[in-house]
């Protein structure tokens, strides 16, 4: 397992539970991996070198690439070069999410459905198109990778015009048009030919609760969302995943590994918002907890080719995951801040904790950045998953912790409407 946060944390803790698996490894880890995986912090993803000397030393058989990061700069082409089996996009695929206005091309030409859009490199341009908007909501996207946080949504010329400077002075950026609906978080598993789509979630991308402030890398998360029905997941399916999938056949990108559609649902249907070509973090740690099939022999139908007929057995139990940062995030991180209480957490079944932004020094459990921690429970139902969630993030505390406090409310109410 290549990565060292939250989702890397998940795969891991799943990918030790398999029948199969004699050892798993994490590079580099974190202070929460080394408790279902042997951590090799020699690994540094940005150095590809120190990756394939780990799986010669360790014979590692598979590598799972977690982080957008190393995708990008073609992790997977350079393991391949090196006889090393590994999942995730090749460095031509990852262009799906390490470059938007490569993505936004591609859905037009493809006939997706999404936002209309203009790609801007000059702030003159740029500039006169939001002022020429006249107060209509748009959204500013850097087209590069921005871990979550390279997105503004403004009617206002005055907050859109100097973020979009920032970015234009080292990225070209796009401005869409505002979608009005519901976000939507859909994962599906390909091995190059067939695919697999995973449960629905729901990703709370804004700092504080109601969903204000700026984006994050996500502060939460639920799966399944109640109000994705059947018919919406079929719709889903027939209009957006597998129109994308043949289109990616078509134009020699697929590859084995996670594609993510970030979908906004309209009034007019589905639209997507952007792709991902990896798990999500928070989603991933929702998704894995009520994976109830061994991923193993999934994961090695993915990498072999064979994922046709896979069938996968999930949890009727929802998950919800509240992300625990330090002071500071998204615009600052504060780190070296002692963590209390997740040894109180270890005898309930239904909450597990993963880990992030965690070291250990001297014995203590210490933050070192942003998303510190994913507290993530199951319950019989969403509220009771959520009631469980909140009741686990209070034994846990440390110096500055922030979190949102409405994670699957807005889930919950409309649940709850009268029909």
């Amino acid at each position: 397992m290549l990565g060292s946060g939250g989702r890397e944390h998940a795969l891991a803790w799943k990918l030790a539970q398999g029948k199969r698996v004699e050892q798993v490894f994490a590079g580099p880890g974190n202070a929460g991996t080394g408790g279902c995986a042997r951590d090799l912090p020699a690994v540094n993803p940005a150095r590809f070198e120190t990756i394939a000397d780990a799986c010669r030393l360790n014979r590692i058989d598979c590598v799972f690439v977690g982080p957008e990061g190393p995708l990008a700069d073609g992790v997977v082409d350079y393991l391949a070069e090196q006889k090393i089996p590994a999942i995730g996009p090749h460095r031509s695929a990852a262009r799906l999410e390490s470059s938007k206005s490569f993505s936004k091309a591609f859905m037009q030409r493809n006939g997706l459905p999404t936002a209309e859009a203009e790609e801007f490199a000059d702030a003159s341009s740029f500039e006169d198109f939001v002022r020429s908007a006249k107060g209509r909501r748009l959204v500013v996207k850097k087209s590069g990778l921005a871990a979550g946080k390279g997105v503004l949504e403004s009617s206002r010329a005055e907050d859109l015009i100097p973020f979009g400077r920032a970015i234009l002075q080292k990225d070209i950026l796009l401005v869409e048009e505002f979608l009005d609906g519901w976000e939507v978080s859909i994962f599906g598993l390909s091995d190059g030919k067939d695919f697999i789509v995973l449960p629905p979630c729901t990703d709370f991308k804004k700092a504080r609760d109601g969903d204000q402030g700026p984006n994050t890398g996500g502060m939460g998360s639920i799966c399944p969302v109640p109000w994705v029905d059947p018919d919406l997941m079929n719709r889903i399916r027939r209009d957006v995943v597998e129109p994308t999938y043949a289109a990616l056949s078509r134009e020699g990108l697929g590859y084995a590994g996670v594609l993510y559609f970030g979908l906004m649902i309209t009034a007019d249907g589905p639209k997507l918002l952007e792709f991902n070509a990896r798990f999500g973090d928070p989603e991933a740690q929702v998704i894995l907890v009520r994976m109830r099939s061994d991923i193993v022999p999934i994961l090695q139908g993915v990498a072999a080719g064979q994922l046709k007929e896979t069938k996968i057995e999930w949890a009727k139990e929802p998950a919800v995951c509240v992300v625990l940062a330090s002071k500071g995030y998204p615009d600052s991180s504060d780190s070296g801040r002692p963590i209390q209480g997740l040894e109180t957490l270890k005898s309930e079944g239904d909450v597990v904790v993963f880990h992030a932004a965690t070291n250990r020094k001297d014995g203590a459990l210490l933050t070192i950045g942003g998303r510190v921690l994913g507290v993530t429970a199951l319950g019989a139902n969403l509220d009771v998953a959520v009631q469980r969630a909140y009741e686990a993030v209070a034994k846990v505390s440390f110096e500055g912790m922030q979190f949102r406090k409405d994670i699957g409310q807005k889930a919950l109410a409309r649940l709850h409407a009268p029909k």
